[in-house]
């Protein structure tokens, strides 16, 4: 009867499917039977509690250690998200998708999987971390022997340059980084991207396959944060004969330990081993179940009751739990639940950024004021508390090494009316708050306009479309000027955990765009930018570049969002994975 109901299941699949083995779609039906399951158990006896055993190794164990470690195979991996934007490795824009990709994805060099230097690379793909060339413009690799696809072809140098020649095709693959064009292309004679056909197409010469094991890349300018891109599941290798170019999400070939067998929007995606896979080529994945799960599409407090209840092991969101949840990490009955909490920072850095186009931003002691007078703790509150914001008074993420002195985060009231004087605005003055018309986002705008209001400063808060907030609202520069915005609320969060990719846009003067500009306060001061290539040739330190930034007063750093992730029941192996803000589903474990 079981294999009955299975086989009808396994029939009723889209017609993208068909064309798997048996194996997997009778797989792909028993989700199905297995979220219903699920679904009952949640519901059941016990309080809503799952009768499982829970796994607690106490407070923060999974950010410096491993929670519950454990090297037994076997068991499914349940997972929960939010919204998956692609399956294909190079349309993704979401960590906790990437986190996700570490299963059927695999890069030249990787983030790695021990506790304390999960920001860290090692080598995946390629022997090693690759050679550099003396000037910075070269890097060449070498791919592992015995590394296949899931259809056992042999992965190639070529299959890793298509993979990233894909990310130039604009018109097809779109919503996923593209950081390899900018380093890559020529913009003489732009590479239009392996789907083009026109006769006068020009090659993407700056990657070379000299052999089927060798690949180089040509940059046009030194950047030593290439391996981090090359880190990207963007970066990871595709057959050309399989890519059916914007399709390609429904059905990715796996180069990693897992293959995708199925994808439902109501019973999730699933993913069973690849028997392809060596894992003596692979020093970083050791994917211990047999299965994963990972049901999509669910709210905050949905995936929050799914981890309390039993019924998931990890939550990809990479925003930890909700506020709701939040509030019973503080109750009478908090210390269970504690037990399985890591609480860690999320290297997204809430600034206030002031145009130096806009007057009287473009004078230096008026910007001082508005630094002077702001009280993070102020700020800290609106945003819910110390459970939910740290106060930031560099332009540096808390668990980035490297970074500057702290420069105080206390404000100044005193020094804030001289500021004024020195700027001859003695009465203060006023001025426009952009901020993205979201209610945390309003309440911290709101907050910082009281507290400039005692000091003279009048602010008028100005709620914009969150859709096109980085886009257009305060990404136009002209549109900035043209409406007076002399303030900026923003969030920065680097795409690669590095001093570079998180200074660089904020206050390099080139990075300035016309549309999605990330350079809030247009800060182009001719020491700042020789102090960034300073940096890039390491002859610098990136902390220099922060404190100058900061002194300029074109930036003040606010608070860095703090969330709790909470592990679930029976998790094994629990690392914080650090660049993807949740547990690392390569090393993950249920049993």
């Amino acid at each position: 009867m079981v294999q009955q109901t299975l086989e009808r299941l396994a029939d009723r699949h889209p017609a993208w499917t068909r064309d798997r083995s048996r194996r997997r779609l009778l797989g792909a039906a028993a989700v199905v039977l297995l979220v219903l399951v699920v679904a009952v158990s949640c519901l059941g006896g016990g309080g809503g509690r799952a009768d499982v055993p829970v796994l607690a190794d106490g407070p923060d164990a999974g950010v410096e250690g491993v929670r519950s470690p454990s090297d037994e195979p076997g068991g499914t991996l349940r997972v929960v998200a939010p919204a998956i934007d692609s399956l294909d490795p190079q349309r993704s824009y979401l960590p906790g998708v990437w986190n996700l990709m570490r299963l059927y994805t695999r890069t030249l060099v990787t983030f790695a999987s021990k506790p304390g230097t999960t920001a860290e690379l090692v080598p995946d793909l390629a022997t090693d971390l690759g050679t550099v060339s003396e000037d910075g413009l070269s890097w060449t690799y070498t791919l592992k022997e015995g590394v296949r696809f899931e259809n056992g072809r042999p992965i190639t140098s070529r299959d890793v340059k298509y993979g990233i020649q894909r990310s130039f095709a604009s018109d097809v693959i779109v919503g996923g980084p593209t950081y390899v064009v900018d380093l890559l292309d020529d913009p003489a004679n732009p590479y239009p991207g392996p789907f083009s056909t026109e006769e006068d197409d020009p090659d993407l010469t700056a990657i070379e396959t000299p052999d089927d094991r060798t690949i180089v890349f040509r940059l046009r300018a030194p950047q030593p944060d290439f391996p981090y891109v090359l880190a990207l599941p963007s970066s990871s290798p595709v057959p050309a004969e399989a890519d059916t170019r914007g399709e390609y999400g429904r059905d990715p070939v796996s180069s990693g330990p897992y293959a995708i067998s199925s994808v439902d929007p109501e019973t999730g995606i699933l993913l069973e081993r690849n028997p392809q896979w060596d894992p003596a080529t692979d020093q970083v994945r050791t994917a211990l179940p047999d299965s994963v799960v990972v049901r999509t599409g669910l709210s905050g407090l949905a995936r929050d009751q799914a981890l309390l209840a039993g019924s998931a092991d990890i939550d990809i969101s990479g925003t930890g739990v909700q506020p709701a949840t939040t509030a019973r990490l503080t109750g009478e009955d908090a210390e269970p639940l504690l037990e399985r909490v890591d609480d860690v920072t999320t290297g997204a850095v809430r600034v206030l950024a002031l145009p130096t186009d806009v007057a009287p931003m473009d004078n230096a002691d008026c910007r001082a004021a508005i630094a002077a007078a702001i009280d993070r703790r102020g700020v800290q509150s609106a945003l819910g508390g110390a459970v939910d914001a740290v106060r930031a008074g560099q332009l540096w993420p808390r668990a980035m090494e490297g970074g500057p002195e702290d420069a105080g985060t206390e404000p100044d009231p005193d020094a804030a009316r001289a500021a004024l004087e020195d700027c001859g605005r003695p009465e203060g003055f006023t001025t426009v708050l952009a901020v993205p018309d979201v209610a945390s986002s309003v309440d911290v705008a709101d907050e910082i306009a009281r507290q400039l209001g005692e000091v003279g400063i009048g602010v008028d808060v100005r709620p914009l479309d969150p859709a096109t907030f980085y886009a257009t609202e305060v990404g136009n520069p002209a549109n900035v000027a043209s409406n007076g915005y002399g303030l900026v609320l923003a969030t920065r969060t680097p795409d690669l955990p590095t001093p570079s990719s998180f200074l660089v846009p904020l206050v390099d003067g080139r990075s300035i765009a016309k549309v999605g500009n990330p350079n809030y306060a247009r800060l182009d001061d001719p020491e700042i930018n020789a102090l960034v290539d300073r940096a890039k040739a390491g002859e610098a330190e990136w902390a220099e570049v922060a404190e100058a930034a900061r002194a300029s007063a074109a930036y003040v750093a606010l608070t860095e969002t703090r969330i709790q992730l909470v592990s679930g029941q029976r998790l094994r192996n629990g690392l914080v994975m650090r660049p993807y803000d949740g547990y690392d589903l390569a090393t993950a474990g249920v049993r």
